[in-house]
Order: structure tokens, then C-alpha cells, then sequence
């Protein structure tokens, strides 16, 4: 059987090569059949169809069949043929079947259909093998491909920023702590505080929230840089929309201000809605059918929408005027909520919305200010049906504006000494945003809930696979 180059199921299904030996390696999703024939739907990860194979029961040895049961993992040789069924193109009539690794059906927690999200959550390293979730991944994959294609056909370089840090990029706080120090007993300073000298890299270090303040380096030198990694944040929030670990697409632009940041997004993400749709129409339309029946309408609604640019004043008067009863009562200073966010995008504009010139209170120090002393240059995509999808600015590169922000702050200087002095030596206008690879995910799937649209959440009191 060796001998035979494997083919994958996707490509065996375009195909119209009748008549040909063909060797496939997949998954068994279900057998079903007679004392003459057996009929055995493999699924190889390849695409979300099966391809079926066609055994005749006396040509195998029964207790090799007996064991070819949902979950098992088989190689066929046969011949493709032309299938008399309707709903797939063709069929593979069986010559050998060998045996990679038993499932035991009484044991197998994939052995029956209709399993609820919530349960496959509890078994993630067996839910890849199930249809929504190998959907899922496929189309993940497409989307981390596509940001890579949009970005490199654009002249962006990818630059790798540190996963380790010194520094809060946010200001927020809740950072995982990285350190060798003994955690039951750890050396003290006078005062009874860690002494984090003798720590690894001798001062206090934490996994990043955001490579935002290092790929801003790189486009003072670079012009276009964009990162693409993980990055962390230990909030304590059990909420559908939360993960502690999570991925962050975050492109950085020297000489581009606020205007030139939402063109750049704008087109990103119809770029990516456009690629979702030709590189993975059959997943999109499973998911459609099983979870959300406005997935790929709501797809189209960005790529045929030019999106509306209003102001934050803008858009709190139009909430305050609204007539609605928000579960947040809306007043000019607080930070939007997702309800006012899809409100906006839905039933007001109809169209996805960018909203700028934020309150300088409620956004982050390194935002470049406005002239009227309340607002900063910041940008906020806001899409149906999630709400924010990207943040951003123009970035504060005047260096006494930035370093008065900070202490306003309270920001340590000894920690981002290095982002201040880059305003000291050739500063320059540039702007960045950041993308939240698993809120894109969440909408281009249809899914509810975050967890659902990465391979292994890192969530409070989870971390087992």
C-alpha cells in the first residue's frame, strides 16, 4: 500500500480521474452498512466533506472491520469511481485497509453527534476532529496567511517583538509575572519588597499586552513594520469575549497620520473579508448553516459598505438622542460599550463605523493630543454584531507632550525610557492599530464565544491542554 503516493480528500473530490488507484489516510466519522457492504466516511482534515469508501465485506477480514469504528484512523487503497449517490462526486471502491490506531466506541467521547460547545471546550484536544472545529481552523489559518499576504504585498516588513517585557504598553496592569526567583521564598529588599535584582534579568519582568511600543522602533526605522504574535493579559474575566492569551496583528507606519491609519485599515479588512470568501466558501457556509444563517450576508456587508467616519461627540449625541434604553447610560467621557458600539453600526449609520478624537481620558498615554486639550487622535472599526474589531492612533511624537502625558500617568520613566528618547532623535509623525486576531476570528465564523476560535483558551482556572 506504501507505494502509493497519498492523496488528500480535498483534492480526490475535484477530481474526475475515474478509474484510478488512490491511497487516502484519515479519520473514520462514521461506518454504517450490511452483512455484503460497508460504507466509511474518512475525513483527513483536509476539507469539511468526508469522502466515502465502499468495502465489500467478503474481500476483508472481519475483525479488521469490526474495529474500523468512529474515531479510528485507517489508510484505504482503492479505485476512485464515479459515486451513484447523490451529494458526493465520487467514491472510493476499497482493495486494503490497514489499521493506524482503534477508538474505542465505548469510550470514544466523539461518538455520537450534536455534542454542545461547552462539552467540546472540556475535550479540546480531541474537538479539532469534529467539523465545526476543524472548520474553525482552517479558516484561522487562512486569515493568519492573508494578514501575512495583505502586509507583504503593501511593502510591510514583519518584525518579531518581545513576548518578555519591562515595560506595560497599556498602562492597564494585569500582567503575568516571568521569573525564576524561588516563589516560596524569595530574596527581600529592607522595605520587605522582592528584590527583583536577583531575579533572570535582574529587574521585573512580565509577558507583553502588546508589541505596539517596540514596532513603533522599527517603523522610525523601517517606515512599515507589523507585528503578529501573542500577547497576554491576567484580567480575572470569565466572559465570552475574554482570553488571557490571545494574538495581535499590530502594523506600525512612520509619515502617516490619523486619516492615512483608517484608509490602511479600511482596506485591510475588506481585503480580508474578500479572502475569507474565495479561500473558504465551503466552511463558511457550514458554519452559516449550523450557527449563524446571516455569516456570510454579514461578510459582504464590509466588503460593499465604504465605512462611516464620525467623532466620539458624534456618536454619544446620536446614542443620547436615540431614544434607547442602554443597559450603560451614555454621557460625553465613558468608554463606549459593545451595546452602544452595535447600535451605531447597526441600526444608526448601517453601515461599519470608525469613530475618532476620543476623550484623552479614556485612551492610552501614547496618543497623540488634539488641540482642544480634551481629545486625542485615537481610532476605533467598529463591525456588526461584535463591535470593536480594531484600535489605533496617530501616535504622540512631540517628546515634552509625551513625557508630560506620562507623568500624568504616573508611568515609571525608567521603564520606557528608550520609546520617550526615540521622540528626541529624529522623531517623526506615525501612526499603528491594533487587531485582535480572535475578535476577526469571531466574526468571520459566526462563533459566540472567543473560546471557540482558538485551538487552546487560556482562560481563568484553564490551562489544561
Amino acid at each position: 500500500m506504501e507505494h502509493i503516493t497519498r492523496t488528500k480528500v480535498s483534492d480526490l473530490l475535484q477530481s474526475k480521474d475515474f478509474g484510478k488507484e488512490v491511497l487516502i489516510k484519515g479519520w473514520v466519522r462514521t461506518r454504517r452498512g450490511n452483512k455484503q457492504v460497508s460504507f466509511i466516511a474518512v475525513n483527513d482534515g483536509s476539507v469539511i466533506h468526508n469522502i466515502q469508501v465502499v468495502a465489500e465485506v467478503e474481500k476483508f477480514n472481519e475483525e479488521l472491520l469490526r474495529q474500523v469504528t468512529t474515531g479510528s484512523c485507517i489508510a484505504v487503497n482503492g479505485i476512485l469511481v464515479e459515486s451513484p449517490a447523490q451529494g458526493q462526486p465520487v467514491e472510493i471502491q476499497a482493495k486494503e485497509i490497514a489499521l493506524y490506531g482503534t477508538a474505542d466506541p465505548e469510550t470514544y467521547p466523539l461518538q455520537k453527534k450534536g455534542h454542545s460547545l461547552e462539552f467540546l471546550r472540556e475535550i479540546a484536544h480531541l474537538r479539532p476532529r469534529t467539523n465545526t472545529f476543524g472548520a474553525i481552523l482552517r479558516i484561522r489559518h487562512a486569515m493568519a496567511f492573508g494578514i501575512h499576504k495583505y502586509f507583504n504585498d503593501h511593502g510591510f516588513y514583519y518584525l518579531h517583538t518581545p513576548v518578555i517585557t519591562g515595560s506595560d504598553a497599556e498602562g492597564a496592569g494585569a500582567l503575568f509575572r516571568v521569573s525564576t526567583l524561588d516563589a516560596q521564598n524569595p530574596p527581600l529588599k529592607e522595605d520587605g519588597t522582592i528584590d527583583y535584582s536577583q531575579d533572570f534579568f535582574g529587574k521585573e519582568t512580565k509577558l507583553t499586552v502588546s508589541g505596539q511600543l517596540e514596532a513603533e522602533l522599527g517603523a522610525l526605522a523601517l517606515s512599515q513594520v507589523y507585528t503578529f504574535s501573542p500577547t497576554f493579559r491576567a484580567e480575572n474575566s470569565n466572559t465570552p469575549r475574554h482570553l488571557a492569551e490571545f494574538w495581535m496583528i499590530e502594523p506600525e507606519m512612520a509619515f502617516c497620520d490619523i486619516n492615512d491609519n483608517m484608509d490602511l485599515a479600511e482596506d485591510m479588512l475588506k481585503f480580508l473579508m474578500i479572502y475569507a470568501l474565495e479561500k473558504c466558501h465551503e466552511d463558511l457556509l457550514f458554519l452559516q448553516k449550523m450557527y449563524d444563517n446571516e455569516l456570510i450576508e454579514r461578510l459582504e456587508f464590509v466588503i460593499n459598505n465604504k465605512f462611516v467616519r464620525a467623532t466620539y461627540t458624534e456618536a454619544v449625541e446620536i446614542l443620547m438622542k436615540s431614544g434607547q434604553s442602554f443597559e450603560f447610560p451614555v454621557n460625553w467621557g465613558i468608554d463606549l460599550q459593545a451595546e452602544h458600539e452595535k447600535y451605531l453600526v447597526e441600526k444608526h449609520f448601517k453601515k461599519p463605523v470608525i469613530l475618532t478624537d476620543y476623550p484623552k481620558e479614556i485612551k492610552a498615554f501614547y496618543m497623540k493630543q488634539n488641540d482642544d486639550g480634551k481629545t486625542v487622535r485615537a481610532m476605533d472599526v467598529l463591525f456588526p454584531k461584535i463591535g470593536e474589531v480594531i484600535g489605533g492612533s496617530q501616535r504622540e511624537e512631540n517628546y515634552k507632550r509625551l513625557l508630560q502625558r506620562t507623568q500624568e500617568m504616573h508611568m515609571p520613566e525608567k521603564d520606557i525610557w528608550w520609546y520617550l528618547e526615540t521622540r528626541k532623535f529624529g522623531t517623526a509623525p506615525h501612526s499603528g492599530f491594533g487587531l485582535g486576531f480572535e475578535r476577526l476570528i469571531l466574526f468571520v465564523t459566526g462563533m459566540a464565544n472567543i473560546r471557540d476560535v482558538i485551538p487552546f483558551p487560556r482562560t481563568p482556572k484553564n490551562a489544561e491542554f
